[in-house]
This record gives structure tokens, C-alpha cells and sequence, in this order.
């Protein structure tokens, strides 16, 4: 009986995970997988905590913030052997650039089953009854910047009432997902290397002052403790992970698109969202759950995946794959935001000590979401905090 955790309670994927185990289970009849979904907002927090009480899952989900933690604590069981072991997996076909966040002095610890880059869902109805140019005429006219883009929303919110542009799974809280947002200015929260605080460096100041100015002067984007959903149709725009497709309206209430994120100060640039599927060494049936991940993310499984979660796999990188399990999204979407993304998309952040990192930036952030902040001093304070953790 192996048990993985996930961070999804959505039917869609669900059903999904069910048939692949039942697929398994065929050519293996003595072994059953069950799926445990945890909250999205502390599932880090709650797999940790399972694996501390000693009732580790044999599986997980493992979000790339913190992939860093999990394979150097040596928590995860290696995986890469089986994987190349098994029959027809090729994993060769594996991008590297993939792999490096799961890799550890050459050997593979988790499998980053879904890479799926971060684009803009739009409600055109909302923004055409503004009398706003939707993001589609703004491409059309190489106009598909963050300002016109902010513009738009500024302007739906000020005729419906409804909120404009809304950074999913952010709230205030989780300021990685800013990142969809201020690598647009070539920011970042640390050096490349890790060791150096680059929050009070002038690109990251200069893109909090520009989310600064959406959010309480424009009022173009929710301020804090408002929750809009825009695939309630409560907003024009979000900036999400394609794989919340899944969430849109199927009797389609709304005229809705995908379109890439707008241009940043540095220009064109794309985000990708990562998640890796490891084995806990806890685990009593690590070699057969290390088989299931080999057959969760074989070539065939991975296609169907990729409704949802896109592949690493660059054999399935192509319209033509996609198209085939993504039917709601049209061949221009597909190329524009998920072929390109992925092909030329940064991860987000991620660092050793992440959840510590997290939750003292996010504190250090606190005093930027006033109408009145001293954005440059907030930055200082953060990096004074978090400084000597990173050069450690």
C-alpha cells in the first residue's frame, strides 16, 4: 500500500493520478496507490511534519522552493537507477536544465513531473465593457507591456468594481510568486551563487515600487486581504501557472485567453513553476515506489500529464503533443505560452533554509503593503535579516 502525498484536491487531477495507479496496479495486482492531498498554503509545513512524527508518506510532491532542503537533508531515496532501468523511460529525454534543482553530485532524487511556465488569463468580456484594450490588441500593436498591462486593470477595476490584475497564490503572504512579476526587471530576492541579499539592489526596489504603485495608487491590483478569484469571473487578469487551466468555467461564462506575461524593463522573459515527485527514504517500499514514479512519468503517462502539468520531457515539447491533451488551450497559446515558456523560463527562487527565508522576508515585507512605505528601507531591513543566514 504506498501512499503519496499531493497538493491538489482537484477532481480533474485526481481522477487523473487514479487511473495511472490503476494502470500500475495491472502489472502490479499486490500494490495499491492512494493519493493524500494536503492544503496548498502549508503543504510544505505538513509533509515535514509527517515526515518528523515518523509517518512519511512513500511519495510526495515537492514544490521547487524547497527543493534544495529535500535533497540535501538526504531525506529523498535516489531515484535516477530505477528510472534509467526501466524499459522505454528514456530518460535522456529529460531536459537538464530540468533536472539541476533535483540532482545531487550527479545523482537524480526526484523526477520534476510537471514544468509549467506562468501566463496571463484574461477576461475580455470584463475588459472590453471598460472600454480597456484587452491583451491581445496590446500584442497585436507590440504594445504587451507591465504598464499597458496594469493600465488594463486599472481600468476594469474603476468601471466594474471587480478587481484587475490578480497575482495568484501571492495574498500577501507568499511573495515568491512575485517573481512572475519582478524578474520582468531582472530582479531577484539573492545572487545567483546564493550567498548575497539582493533585495536593496535597484531592480527589485524598482519593481516593489512599480507593484507598490498598482496596488494603492491605481488600485489596479487587490490590496492586501482582498480575495478575488478570477476564474469566478471576479477579476480581468491573473498571472498563474498554466496547469490552473483546469479551473476555468467549463460552460465558459466569460470570453477568456492565455497570452504570455507582458514585457518587463529587461524586455520578453518567462517564469516556470516546477514540482518534483520524490520517494521518502522512510519509506519500507522505497524500490516500489521508486518503480510507481518510474511509471507515473514514463513517456505515455507523462503525455497524459501534461493536461495539466507540463512535461520536462523535450520530445513532448511541441503544439502538436499538447494540443492533443490540452484541448481547451488553441495551438497560438500553447506555442506562445507554454512552448516558449518552458523552453526559456527561469525557476522560481529557491534556496536551502527556504521556508526560514520565506517567512522572514515575508515579515520584512509587511511594511512595503502600507500606502505610505520607504520601499529602500524595508529593503535594507530584509537584507540585514536575511544577510547572514544566506552567507552561511
Amino acid at each position: 500500500k504506498l501512499r503519496m502525498t499531493i497538493w491538489s484536491a482537484n477532481e480533474a487531477h485526481l481522477k487523473l493520478f487514479n487511473s495511472i495507479a490503476e494502470g500500475f496496479k495491472a502489472q502490479q495486482p499486490n500494490v495499491s496507490v492512494t493519493f493524500e492531498p494536503l492544503p496548498f498554503d502549508n503543504y510544505t509545513t505538513a509533509l515535514t511534519t509527517q515526515i518528523a512524527g515518523g509517518n512519511a508518506p512513500d511519495m510526495a510532491w515537492i514544490f521547487e522552493t524547497s527543493a534544495y532542503d529535500f535533497v540535501n537533508s538526504g531525506a529523498l531515496y535516489p531515484v535516477g537507477k530505477t528510472l534509467a532501468a526501466t524499459p522505454g523511460y528514456a530518460l535522456s529525454d529529460v531536459a537538464p536544465s530540468a533536472t539541476e534543482r533535483w540532482t545531487k553530485d550527479g545523482t537524480l532524487y526526484a523526477y520534476p513531473f510537471s514544468t509549467s511556465p506562468f501566463g496571463v488569463f484574461v477576461n475580455n468580456d470584463l475588459i472590453k465593457q471598460a472600454g480597456a484594450k484587452t491583451p491581445a490588441e496590446l500584442i497585436a500593436a507590440n504594445q504587451w507591456t507591465w504598464p499597458n498591462a496594469i493600465a488594463t486593470a486599472q481600468a476594469v477595476a474603476a468601471k466594474s468594481g471587480k478587481g484587475g490584475l490578480v497575482v495568484r497564490d501571492f495574498n500577501y503572504q507568499a511573495w515568491q510568486f512575485l517573481s512572475s512579476v519582478y524578474y520582468g526587471w531582472g530582479a531577484s530576492p539573492w545572487s545567483a551563487d546564493g550567498k548575497r541579499c539582493t533585495f536593496t539592489d535597484k531592480p527589485m526596489v524598482d519593481a516593489l515600487g512599480f507593484i507598490h504603485d498598482a496596488v494603492f495608487d491605481k488600485k489596479a491590483i487587490p490590496g492586501p486581504g482582498q480575495n478575488v478569484d478570477f476564474f469566478a469571473g471576479d477579476a480581468a487578469m491573473t498571472v498563474t501557472q498554466i496547469s490552473r487551466a483546469s479551473l476555468l468555467p467549463k460552460d465558459k461564462p466569460f470570453d477568456w485567453d492565455l497570452v504570455p506575461l507582458p514585457r518587463g524593463q529587461v524586455g520578453e522573459y518567462a517564469i516556470v513553476g516546477q514540482a518534483g515527485v520524490g520517494v521518502l527514504k522512510q519509506s519500507k517500499n522505497a524500490e516500489m515506489a521508486a518503480k510507481f514514479v518510474a511509471y507515473m512519468t514514463n513517456p505515455d503517462n507523462s503525455t497524459k500529464l501534461a493536461q495539466f502539468f507540463p512535461s520536462a520531457r523535450r520530445s513532448l515539447l511541441n503544439v502538436e503533443t499538447l494540443g492533443k491533451t490540452n484541448a481547451r488551450l488553441t495551438p497560438p497559446q500553447l506555442d506562445k505560452v507554454v512552448v516558449a515558456g518552458i523552453s526559456t523560463g527561469k525557476l522560481m527562487p529557491g534556496h536551502t533554509d527556504f521556508a526560514r527565508l520565506q517567512q522572514m522576508v515575508r515579515a520584512g515585507l509587511d511594511p512595503v503593503w502600507q500606502p505610505k512605505a520607504d520601499i529602500p528601507a524595508a529593503m535594507k531591513s530584509i537584507c540585514a535579516q536575511i544577510g547572514p543566514l544566506l552567507a552561511k
